[in-house]
């Protein structure tokens, strides 16, 4: 999509809330990848800015990133969880991507053979962590899986499950995923650099 974002007082171009409602239209609307993509894509990087917060939920947007995480396109997916993740430090969003799932939707994500995928993963779930969400969210396979995670040759993905496993899991949590002989994370494959 090649339409530019309308500057703040531009009687010629859309409101906020009317372009964003205009991109998901066009996601709901069209029936190609590529285009679905792109619109995602353009989501997601709105969803950085805090000022278009309440339009996205007015749009529910967030149940549009959900749904993609679990989508076989990994496009679709990398979008739909960088734009989650960009929307999560903020506590509504939190509270809401927490109470529809989001913790086990996101942790299925750490499976994905794509990089960028798995960091907005890791990332999101710091992001999502509250007293009430730790537990599920520091679960012995999850630890395995930053464990794993931590020893990769990947800079990116050592340094960031380094960060989750000390500032976010109690040091017997790691002990005991580091003990067990089951690793049930084993199956999980490292993303491809």
């Amino acid at each position: 999509m090649s339409v530019m974002f309308p500057k703040k007082g531009d009687s010629q171009g859309l409101d906020r809330f009317e372009y964003l409602q205009a991109l998901v239209t066009e996601f709901q609307d069209t029936d190609s990848i590529e285009a679905k993509t792109q619109v995602l894509a353009n989501l997601a990087n709105f969803s950085y800015d805090p000022s278009n917060y309440e339009a996205l939920r007015k749009l529910q947007v967030i149940d549009l990133f959900l749904d993609m995480l679990t989508e076989d396109n990994e496009s679709l997916v990398e979008f739909g969880i960088g734009g989650l993740c960009n929307l999560s430090l903020d506590k509504t969003n939190k509270e809401y991507i927490l109470q529809n799932d989001g913790v086990k939707l996101v942790i299925g994500c750490l499976s994905s053979p794509n990089e960028e995928t798995v960091l907005s993963a890791i990332t999101t779930l710091m992001y999502l962590m509250t007293p009430a969400s730790r537990e599920e969210i520091t679960d012995i396979p999850v630890v395995e899986c930053m464990l794993r995670f931590s020893l990769s040759t990947n800079r990116r993905l050592s340094n960031l499950a380094s960060v989750f496993l000390q500032d976010y899991c109690t040091a017997e949590k790691v002990q005991r995923a580091q003990s067990l002989q089951g690793h049930s994370a084993v199956g999980i494959p490292l993303p491809q650099d």
